[in-house]
């Protein structure tokens, strides 16, 4: 590796904080949460696996709050497990029939679209862009709908979770494709208008 990526890596602050384990606690989980909904294993330990997920996101960054240990790395880490998370979870109920295909395709092109726009924006600018509130709403949804499927909710019921859902992402996508042009377009020392302003307390890393 060259010392100009060491270098990069290196300016993402502390990497082995309580936040970051738990977020890499989550990708963890994601191995049996997969296995136990591909083979329709038992509800109740499905359940107790989400719920430990949901647990760690939502400590992590308030444990970074209180700890004062937020780091750039926490911005990589949580989002990711988010993403790969929730990608797991749809793959699962795609292969076990309960979910569409189409779906799974959408959410995959937007996580990875998304993903790599960061990636361009951190090469170009230095920048770790923060998740957006859109981002996270359609997240939400995402959630809501995988969760319905989990529950065998009745046809109509999870057929407007599905296009609530896909409304989300593509409304959330686009406000990330502005945000990305806008980054890439304004001046080198621009500010990514979802970053908090100096001196101000910086937000959890949250999808």
């Amino acid at each position: 590796m060259s010392s100009n990526n060491s270098e990069n890596w290196s300016n993402l602050g502390r990497f082995w904080t309580m936040p970051n384990v738990l977020s890499m606690m989550r990708l963890v989980l994601i191995i049996p949460l997969f296995w136990l909904i591909v083979t329709e294993g038992k509800l109740f330990w499905i359940m107790i696996i989400v719920v430990l997920a949901i647990a760690s996101d939502y400590f992590d960054g308030r444990i970074a709050r209180w700890s004062n240990s937020v780091s750039e790395w926490g911005k990589v880490l949580d989002p990711m497990a988010d993403k790969v998370g929730g990608g797991a979870v749809v793959a699962a109920l795609t292969i076990q029939g309960s979910l569409p295909l189409w779906f799974l395709v959408a959410l995959a092109v937007r996580d990875f679209a998304i993903l790599l726009g960061g990636g361009i924006i951190r090469a170009r600018t230095g920048q770790i862009t923060q998740s957006m509130w859109s981002g996270k709403v359609a997240v939400t949804a995402v959630a809501i709908t995988a969760l319905a499927a989990l529950l065998r909710a009745d046809a109509p019921v999870l057929e407007f979770c599905i296009w609530a859902s896909t409304v989300l992402l593509a409304y959330s996508f686009l406000r990330y494709m502005v945000r990305f042009f806008s980054i890439l377009g304004a001046p080198s020392d621009a500010q990514d208008p979802e970053r908090p302003e100096v001196g101000s307390e910086e937000p959890s890393a949250e999808v």
